[in-house]
């Protein structure tokens, strides 16, 4: 890759303002400000993005620099502006012409000055933003209502509102270099483990691509090593007050401009089942609604793949399980039915997604005649695949993790085609080499399948009860918290 030579500004200002427009395409960008002006004796430049100036705050500067007397800026020019603009926007002094090309892309304004061989930016950003909601995917009955937006700076305000100690650190890169994306590593450093924040920074050093089209996606790829297991690496979210509980465990957010999501490193399995829903109940509620959350997601996954294992060898099960049968004569194997049905669950998932509201309703009640009452009037189906495969997909969305639960669509449909070609030995070696997968997982070196493998007790009891915040004394050890107490005594 040809490396860039670095441009600075120089004294002469008619070739700075050549320079900058010729880099900004200032004549064919529509959308790119550039207005010359004559204060205090000097020739200036202003640049701006239209969509991301303040208006009102642009035309105050402009008016406190319309009052400079003709003479007032012959010493020491940028000095003096700092001093008229500094009660209205961040300022800061730059020279490097990549720089200010992308702090202008970015947002901020620039001031070329006749003479200076720096340009000041201004901070005068309004982002065009929408109202933080409620995210759809993360849904609670009691509870903050908020969500993260595509904004970057607002994402920030909504943790640190949580988070209001001086250790939080929200550490900005750039990534792209067409895109020049902002970054933020949002973490506490006096919990954090220094060892990922070195290694999350050096990885996010070394991305050279021009862009990150799927932002966070983007980001998550370069950063955790892959393997051809489905499973989650990292846990998304959109809800602010999620990502705040995540910080004071020790974990690290990553959030990327333009994206309404954080995402956590490092995380477990365990992580992607549980659900702020547990912790807005009581502890015992709490603990029964992640218990149905559990078994859900095992019926999930288990439930129609083990049903056609039991149907499709009679030895299997006793004479007590002779109702799981099926009782009527079917002309398609019932194999293939269940491939039938699992494809027509992931078609009217993905056509619920892409349909507008208003139709939603309506698409459902289609699906739900075409493929089941008519499907089994036409023989396609019998009554027992549709009851097995329905159920499977309503457990399904019980999972807090949309990544997880199509991953654990992968792995029914996989246990499926092992029992339809190899019956039980094909179930018990698929079932098998998903467990050595979970096991030998790991994210930013650590162990996937944490407490359960390696064993931690007290951090297992804690994953399946739902204890009590007052006896939750010490940070998650998985992710080598620096101060491992979450409490300053034992209650």
């Amino acid at each position: 890759m040809r490396k860039r030579t670095k441009k600075q500004l120089s004294d002469d200002y008619e070739h700075n303002v050549s320079v900058l427009n010729k880099e900004l395409r200032a004549d064919k960008n529509f959308d790119i400000v550039e207005q010359e002006y004559h204060f205090g004796g000097k020739k200036m430049s202003f640049y701006a993005v239209d969509a991301f100036a303040n208006d009102l705050v642009v035309s105050k500067i402009m008016e406190n620099l319309s009052k400079l007397e003709e003479n007032a800026l012959s010493k020491d020019p940028l000095t003096r502006l700092e001093q008229r603009v500094t009660p209205l926007a961040e300022l800061e002094r730059e020279h490097d012409l990549d720089e200010i090309t992308a702090q202008i892309l970015s947002g901020q304004a620039a001031l070329i000055v006749e003479g200076c061989s720096e340009a000041l930016l201004m901070d005068v950003r309004e982002y065009p933003v929408r109202e933080p909601q409620e995210p759809d995917m993360e849904r609670v009955a009691r509870g903050a209502k908020d969500g993260f937006v595509e904004t970057l700076v607002f994402n920030s305000g909504l943790i640190r509102r949580r988070v209001r100690d001086p250790s939080l650190v929200m550490e900005s890169m750039r990534v792209g270099r067409r895109s020049k994306t902002d970054i933020v590593i949002s973490y506490i450093d006096t919990v954090a483990d220094p060892e990922i924040m070195r290694r999350l920074k050096k990885k996010i050093n070394a991305i050279d691509i021009d862009g990150l089209p799927m932002a966070e996606k983007t980001v998550e790829e370069f950063l955790i090593k892959k393997n051809l297991a489905p499973f989650p690496q990292v846990r998304y979210t959109e809800r602010p007050d999620t990502a705040a509980v995540h910080l004071l465990e020790g974990h690290v957010l990553i959030l990327v401009d333009g994206s309404n999501v954080a995402m956590i490193v490092p995380t477990t399995y365990f992580h992607h089942l549980q659900h702020a829903e547990e912790y807005r109940q009581e502890p015992f509620v709490g603990f029964f609604l992640r218990w149905v959350r559990f078994l859900a997601v095992f019926a999930s996954i288990f439930l129609l793949p083990v049903w056609f294992l039991i149907v499709d060898n009679d030895a299997l099960g006793p004479d007590a399980w002779g109702f799981l049968g099926v009782e009527d004569d079917y002309n398609i194997p019932l194999f293939v039915q269940i491939l039938i049905a699992e494809f027509g669950l992931q078609v009217l998932r993905m056509a619920a997604i892409h349909t507008p509201d208003a139709l939603a309703t309506a698409l459902g009640l289609v699906a739900a005649i075409l493929i089941g009452e008519i499907g089994v009037e036409a023989g396609v189906f019998t009554n027992e695949v549709v009851m097995y495969a329905a159920v499977s997909a309503m457990a399904g969305y019980s999972t807090p993790s949309y990544e997880l639960g199509l991953s654990n669509v992968l792995i029914r449909i996989a246990l499926t085609l092992a029992v339809g070609f190899f019956s039980l030995y094909g179930f018990m070696i698929v079932g098998l080499l998903i467990f050595v997968a979970l096991v030998k997982t790991k994210i930013l070196n650590t162990p996937y399948m944490w407490p359960f493998l390696p064993f931690n007790a007290k951090a297992l009891a804690d994953l399946l009860l739902r204890m009590p915040q007052p006896y939750k004394n010490f940070r998650p050890s998985f992710v080598h918290p620096l101060d491992q107490k979450r409490q300053a005594r034992k209650r």
